[in-house]
């Protein structure tokens, strides 16, 4: 192909103007600072989903099965029924209720959970999250006093440490004589979690799920039922299908219905940056555009002899949608190989710190997504190729007669 040819030939050629040439560096500079910058931007923000999500995922189980009238006996053959649907992994019963800690006279509300610590940990990712002490303590009490794990940043609101007495006070109350009074008990802290997430780390507290059921006075029911699924993404499609097969009065929420705001929230932020970032990809076609535009004006007699010579008009105007596209790619592989290289960097040796008390997290998380790069790698070509539409078609309707005749 001749075009592809002279396409190549006129972008490496040397340039009566200089001006041209420094247009054409700066256009490739555009285009690859342009795909760079998308390309580690949106390896950040994928790192932060990932982390942010897997923080969660350790604290919260995928799906949650409940019932419309509040807790519910005859959780054994509800769990017995959702482990046959296809898709769920484990299941473990839980209690949950709003109650406040004291130590020592330092109060502090909490979101009591009573969990099974035989099953929990299938569920829940506990082993991560306990940093001083296991789930199994639930299960022991010492002279009479059961335990209690609770998370790192409520010990430090309330000065509690591993081996700490704490009163639990339940706003339910019992009903008296006297009329209801505040349900209180003392609990004896055995283990301090650290999930990464203040709001959870502030305000969780776990004992097991027997003591939970005795001091609330349940019996033997429970809130309903944590599940762990095969596939995460999966999990609405798989909690649709619990909900059929268990009916009415029973109903599921999963992760991604729990947590919607905020991840919508990090969709929108994605794309804003996305369309925001794209910007710099058009200030390097804009200046494909002046540099083609001024290269048509350079090499009018060219054109004008290849016209006579027989040329098409298509012809001419593939040499420089060519020449132009040359320019896009050259810089959006060099933006690629430089952006995926910045990540690289960053995820090998992560030389940016980040003040832990404030985003709980030490170092710039990075993920790179192959969709994601193959998105940025397709629109800064495209962006390119749109951008040599005019020049070329111009340089296609220059009339040769007109050319030769000031020549």
């Amino acid at each position: 192909m001749f075009e592809l040819f002279l396409g190549i030939r006129y972008l490496k050629a040397k340039r009566k103007q200089r001006f041209i040439s420094v247009i054409t560096i700066i256009s490739v500079l555009g285009v690859m600072v342009g795909v760079m910058a998308l390309v580690v931007v949106l390896s950040v923000m994928n790192g932060f989903r990932s982390d942010l999500m897997s923080k969660i995922l350790g604290v919260n189980s995928h799906v949650l099965v409940l019932n419309l009238s509040g807790t519910f006996n005859g959780y054994q053959q509800v769990a017995e029924k959702v482990k046959k649907v296809d898709g769920v992994v484990a299941v473990t019963p839980f209690v949950y209720t709003q109650v406040m800690l004291n130590n020592a006279g330092r109060v502090s509300g909490a979101v009591l959970r009573g969990v099974d610590p035989k099953t929990a940990a299938r569920v829940v990712n506990f082993d991560k999250m306990i940093k001083e002490g296991t789930l199994s303590s639930l299960s022991e009490a010492q002279n009479g006093i059961p335990s209690i794990i609770i998370g790192s940043e409520l010990a430090k609101q309330i000065g509690a440490v591993p081996g700490s007495l704490v009163t639990v006070i339940s706003p339910e109350g019992k009903l008296t004589p006297l009329g209801r009074t505040p349900n209180t008990k003392r609990f004896k802290v055995t283990a301090i979690f650290d999930s990464g997430m203040y709001e959870y780390d502030a305000s969780m507290v776990y004992i097991s799920l027997k003591e939970a059921q005795r001091f609330l006075a349940l019996g033997d029911s429970v809130t309903g039922l944590e599940l762990k699924v095969k596939e995460v993404y999966q999990s609405d499609v798989i909690a649709r299908n619990i909900q059929k097969t268990l009916g009415y009065p029973y109903w599921t929420k999963d992760w991604k219905l729990m947590n919607r705001s905020l991840f919508s929230a990090l969709k929108l932020e994605k794309l804003t940056m996305f369309v925001i970032l794209t910007m710099i990809v058009l200030v390097g076609a804009l200046n494909i555009i002046s540099t083609l535009v001024m290269v048509v004006m350079e090499k009018t007699r060219d054109v004008a002899i290849l016209r006579a010579m027989g040329a098409s008009a298509r012809s001419i105007m593939s040499i420089f949608m060519f020449q132009g596209i040359l320019v896009g790619v050259i810089g959006t592989i060099a933006g690629l190989l430089s952006g995926l290289g910045l990540c690289h960097l960053l995820s090998r040796y992560k030389f940016i710190n980040l003040p832990s008390d404030v985003y709980y997290i030490s170092k710039l998380p990075v993920q790179v997504s192959v969709s994601d790069v193959s998105i940025v790698a397709a629109s800064a070509v495209v962006i390119s190729f749109l951008a040599t539409l005019y020049p070329a078609w111009y340089a296609s309707k220059l009339n040769p007669v007109e050319s030769f005749r000031y020549e």
